[in-house]
């Protein structure tokens, strides 16, 4: 029977595989280039899905792209200087919506009110973890110190993927 800290995580496809694309080239130490399909069969993304990702990364900064036949794909910078967060934000936009509004557009009447700061609680959690998570933190499997302990699984006792740095 699931705890009743066992609640799923909610993350769109276009997402996990923008964060999977990501890190797939976060981890090429050398930083050369990659093609698409290479990433798309390592992480078993849908090519063609992958490369309209890409080529939102791309807009966005976050990856860059070099066509021909020895083109493909690479970090546009180091990858302990693109986070979680910059890599969602490219691909879906702002990282906390309710029904399609910020939380700090949202307005709650009567008993309800404390739910506006109960959301933007909320959003200021989670941005405090993907604005400080790297690409680099995620290849290396470990967090921030200040991070770690809260990748402790509740009610298990066990540890995630995750070390302390």
């Amino acid at each position: 029977m699931p705890g009743r800290n066992d609640v799923p995580l909610r993350v769109s496809a276009k997402t996990d595989y923008a964060l999977r694309a990501a890190a797939e080239l976060a981890g090429l130490n050398g930083g050369g280039l990659v093609k698409a399909e290479q990433i798309a069969q390592a992480q078993a993304i849908p090519v063609k899905f992958l490369l309209t990702i890409l080529a939102e990364l791309s807009h966005r900064g976050i990856v860059r792209s070099q066509r021909g036949s020895v083109g493909g794909y690479r970090l546009a910078r180091p990858a302990d200087q693109i986070t979680l967060a910059d890599v969602i934000r490219a691909v879906d936009g702002e990282v906390a919506t309710i029904r399609e509004a910020l939380p700090r557009q949202s307005q709650y009447a009567g008993p309800a009110e404390g739910l506006r700061d109960a959301w933007l609680a909320v959003e200021a959690s989670r941005l405090a973890i993907l604005d400080r998570l790297t690409l680099a933190d995620l290849v290396r499997g470990s967090v921030p110190a200040v991070l770690s302990d809260l990748a402790t699984w509740q009610g298990s006792g066990r540890r995630g993927r995750f070390a302390r740095c």
